[in-house]
This record gives structure tokens, sequence and C-alpha cells, in this order.
């Protein structure tokens, strides 16, 4: 993922912070935590898992693409309408 330039959004351990500031220049690199994408990413993630929810989405059904893309599409319209 660093050789991509992929930056984590995972916050890190206090624990793991205190250890790394103890162990001073030897202690790592600082982490590069962004809390706006840290929020982005669990967004992404709890849409995810509401798709997930639909049985024909989670199982892969549908055997050709555009199919799927549909079930995804109207579970996704069905998801949008109940909030």
């Amino acid at each position: 993922m660093r050789r991509r330039g992929i930056r984590h959004v995972i916050p890190e351990k206090k624990d793991h912070e205190n250890t790394r500031l103890r162990r001073g220049s030897r202690g790592g690199r600082l982490p590069g935590f962004d809390r706006e994408r840290y929020k982005r990413s669990k967004t992404v993630e709890r849409a995810i898992n509401k798709l997930k929810a639909f049985r024909a989405v989670a199982s892969h059904y549908d055997k050709r693409c555009y199919v799927f893309l549909g079930t995804v599409t109207v579970a996704t319209l069905v998801i949008r309408l109940r909030t």
C-alpha cells in the first residue's frame, strides 16, 4: 500500500503510540491518520453492509454482470427509500 501511495485510515492505538514515542527515533514513522478520511471509510463500510443484507446481492445469485448490477441498483434504491 505504501508503494501505491494508499494512506491508512485506521487510528493508532494509544499503547502503540506510547511505545513508538518511548522508542524515539527507532519507533518508526509517524502515523498519517486523517479523521475526515476515517469518517468517509466508515460510511462506505456501512453502505456495503446494508447491501449485504439483501440475499441476492450477498450471494451473487445472478450469473451475468448486467443482471447483478440491476440487482444492486434495486437494492440501493430500496435502501435509499427506507431512510
